[in-house]
């Protein structure tokens, strides 16, 4: 258990059940069993990162009190733009699976350029407002408010959760939102994605539909992205949140106690 936790392989990344058994003289199944009784799992790694934002409280009780008690006669709008999507063309068809064979396709392709995806994901019902763009600066992000102001109904407050980019706070982005008052914008704390829904919506994207199967060649993706949007529209689903903002402070504070012997 120490040499697992504190001795590092001068050779390798990481132990394996056939080093850490040279090193200690056990089985490899002997050392499988201890690793499997102490959760240990040396061959993976996870990714973390904690915000330093100095307003990260008042931002998660702003963001977790929209999701959970979202305001009446508002619609809560989870804003993001998914930036360098690359339409990218195998060099030879694809060739489909047949019974014994699995789907092969070319190692190499065709860049066909970038593109950006704007969406907003609404919490209550899941329905998704998009668009695409060439670039990603505020000046599209504009435009993509005065879509979203074009297809929420009129009697509606707008209330906006974006990520604490630039783009989104810029004097021209400022002056269309004082003149568009039912708009309500509300930043999430910096590396924070994980309080973002539309982030989930992506990664939806990325998972299950983003992957073309038996085709001959990667779509473009001016025209796949306003499908899948347009597909997924037909039979929305929200994603619930269940969280308070202090059950998320508590989290913290546990995997902060967790780490605070990791030595950095």
């Amino acid at each position: 258990m120490v040499a697992t936790l504190e001795e590092i392989l001068k050779n390798a990344t990481h132990w394996s059940r056939k080093s850490m058994a040279q090193h200690s003289g056990l089985s490899k199944s002997t050392v499988g069993r201890i690793w499997r009784k102490f959760q240990l799992k040396p061959h993976l790694t996870d990714t973390f990162k904690l915000s330093t934002d100095p307003s990260f409280v008042e931002k998660v009780y702003d963001v977790g009190g929209l999701y959970c008690n979202p305001p009446e006669g508002a619609m809560v709008l989870s804003v993001d733009e998914k930036s360098h999507i690359q339409a990218l063309d195998r060099s030879q068809p694809v060739l489909p699976m047949t019974p014994g064979m699995p789907e092969r396709r070319t190692h190499n392709y065709v860049r066909n350029g970038l593109t950006t995806l704007c969406a907003a994901f609404d919490v209550a019902t899941g329905e998704v407002i998009s668009s695409l763009h060439r670039r990603h600066r505020a000046a599209e992000f504009k435009k993509f408010l005065i879509k979203a102001d074009k297809e929420v109904p009129t009697h509606l407050q707008i209330h906006l959760l974006c990520y604490n980019y630039g783009t989104h706070k810029t004097p021209v982005i400022r002056t269309w939102l004082s003149k568009h008052p039912r708009f309500h914008i509300h930043f999430t704390p910096t590396d924070s994605s994980w309080i973002n829904q539309v982030e989930r919506w992506f990664g939806f994207l990325a998972d299950q539909k983003d992957l073309p199967r038996r085709t001959q060649e990667r779509p473009d993706p001016r025209s796949r992205h306003p499908r899948l949007a347009k597909d997924w529209n037909t039979d929305p689903k929200p994603f619930i949140w269940t969280k308070t903002a202090e059950e998320i402070f508590q989290s913290l504070a546990r995997y902060c106690q967790r780490i605070s012997g990791a030595g950095h």
